[in-house]
């Protein structure tokens, strides 16, 4: 279990200098291959036609291949998830055992065969949202995996061998620590890299046969403390993504009025669209300032920073602007004079790039006329 710890730590420790772009917004697919490591298994054998039965080994394995693909569903706020289909395959090489002339294996026996894990996961992730270009992300995710051994065999001695066989299934969970690049030239794609920690639950059952120089017989087996660590890299492809669009065309200066309007500005806490008492302060100048004029209209006007996507973005300053309104007629500005309109990440007070959390962006205007 070392292993497992110093891996995630390390990824852990890593992620506070990822950065993000864009979150995943819809439906998505993706698909990864690489390589995994199996910790070692502890098997454990018995036998009712066998005197001084075996008792048990520890396994260790090569690193194998991976394969993962899954489908899923991004909300556009960093969150999303997804169902998984997995495959991996280890080859065992080696078995050792504390055992020795108490009915285990003496020595350091050899060992052969293949231990495949198959099946499906349910996983929730997070996106961070932090700078552009790049986006970490963590995941959990439990499900049920099939184990099946092939061709699986120890020979403690000459003349001697332990077979085992057969398919089992378990609960099984994991984590996942990722890293998507997105690829600008085409919109929804991103390049993956990934770790997951997969854990089987309890012990995992299988049967076989002993052959000895004087006995042969029926073997049971179980393996134990099934554990993997797999790299990926692959790609993700969120459909229905579109190119952001072109900042709009200048358009000619009002002629001024007779009267300049008067504007005042509140501003929000990131993917919020309630008001702070401040905010609610300078509603209250608004108010009071639109009973002192000669007042025909009030635009109210939601903006957004660039740290969302263009949809959730224009949603979000709509939901702002709305709840200026709310508050300037709760402080006595006639209903019927109030406009909102929302303009989500144009227009932007302080100009940015792409996945920026500028605070002077998160902004209502209120303009009287």
């Amino acid at each position: 279990m070392t292993l497992r710890g110093a891996i995630l730590g390390a990824g852990l420790l890593a992620l506070p200098i990822a950065a993000s772009a864009q979150p995943v917004d819809g439906f998505y697919v993706s698909l990864g291959a690489g390589v995994n490591l199996m910790q070692d298994q502890t098997l454990r054998f018995s036998s009712p036609d066998r005197a001084d039965p075996f008792t048990g080994a520890h396994l260790k394995s090569s690193v194998g291949p991976a394969v993962q693909g899954s489908a899923g569903w991004g909300f556009g706020n960093g969150l999303r998830v997804e169902i998984e289909g997995d495959w991996m395959n280890n080859k065992f090489n080696q078995a050792s055992t504390n055992f020795s002339n108490v009915g285990g294996f003496p020595g350091r026996p050899s060992a052969g065969g293949w231990e495949q894990k198959y099946g499906v996961m349910g996983n929730v992730l997070y996106d961070f949202t932090m700078v552009p270009y790049v986006v970490p992300y963590i995941g959990a995710g439990v499900g049920y995996q099939v184990t099946n051994l092939n061709d699986f065999r120890v020979n403690p001695a000459f003349g001697e061998s332990a077979n085992l066989g057969g398919t089992d299934g378990s609960f099984a969970y994991q984590a996942i620590l990722g890293l998507g690049v997105p690829v600008p030239e085409a919109p929804g794609l991103a390049i993956t890299a990934e770790y997951r920690f997969m854990g089987l639950a309890g012990s995992h059952k299988f049967g076989g046969n002993f052959v000895t120089a004087t006995e042969e017989g029926p073997l049971d087996g179980s393996l134990r403390n099934n554990y993997n660590h797999t790299f990926l890299v692959g790609f993700r492809y969120n459909f229905g993504q579109v190119p952001p669009p072109p900042p709009p065309a200048p358009v000619a200066a009002p002629a001024p009025a007779v009267q300049p309007a008067r504007s005042y500005l509140v501003f929000f806490d990131w993917d919020k669209a309630t008001l702070t008492a401040r905010a609610r302060q300078i509603i209250r100048e608004a108010a009071d300032a639109s009973t002192h004029v000669q007042v025909t209209r009030i635009d109210v006007n939601g903006y957004t920073d660039t740290s969302g996507t263009p949809k959730y973005n224009m949603g979000l300053s709509i939901r702002r602007a709305s709840a200026v309104k709310a508050e300037l007629i709760r402080n006595g500005v006639p209903a019927n004079v109030i406009s909102i309109q929302g303009f989500g990440q144009t227009n932007l007070l302080v100009p940015t790039g792409p996945g920026v959390r500028e605070p002077q962006n998160r902004r209502v205007e209120i303009i009287l006329h």
